[in-house]
């Protein structure tokens, strides 16, 4: 079985998210989405909130056994740990291959038996960060256009919740 894991904040799970989880979906026999901590990154949403969030807007996914699983380590060792053998990453810019280059060079230097395969984002995507949607969506803006409506609703509650 070819087991590939799909790492991420997933600070919300975004379409563009989406589009790299069902086409990598096509590339593996099951796919672990693993949800990273973090902290670094001063996420909107808890852990237990974004694996939730995660595991509903997957649930629809066909084609491949999708588990959704949280982790704390180090990329390779949570790889090593679901038997995966390709981690898949999303590209949207030259400088998302910068660093993602430099990632999968240390990461074959951890495990050289775990393959690193890039998706380039839907060109209609390629602007979606979770990043940015949370900061329009502070500032009042629309993001149903880069999630769906699911996600908007949660993402404008923490938004009205972090305001009091």
């Amino acid at each position: 079985m070819r087991i590939g894991v799909y790492p991420g904040t997933f600070d919300p799970i975004t379409h563009g998210h989406m589009d790299i989880i069902r086409r990598g979906a096509k590339l593996v026999d099951k796919l672990v989405i693993g949800v990273a901590t973090n902290p670094s990154k001063n996420p909107m949403f808890n852990l237990e909130e974004r694996v939730s969030q995660v595991l509903r807007e997957t649930a629809d996914v066909r084609g491949t056994i999708i588990e959704v699983v949280a982790f704390d380590s180090l990329l390779m060792d949570f790889a090593e740990s679901q038997k995966a053998s390709i981690i898949i990453r999303g590209l949207r810019a030259v400088s998302d291959f910068e660093y993602e280059f430099q990632m999968a060079g240390m990461n074959q230097q951890i495990n050289a038996t775990i393959e690193t395969v890039f998706l380039m984002a839907d060109v209609a995507l390629q602007a979606i960060a979770s990043k940015l949607v949370k900061e329009i969506a502070i500032y009042g803006g629309p993001i149903t256009a880069f999630v769906t409506s699911q996600i908007a609703h949660d993402v404008q509650l923490k938004v009205n919740l972090n305001k009091r």
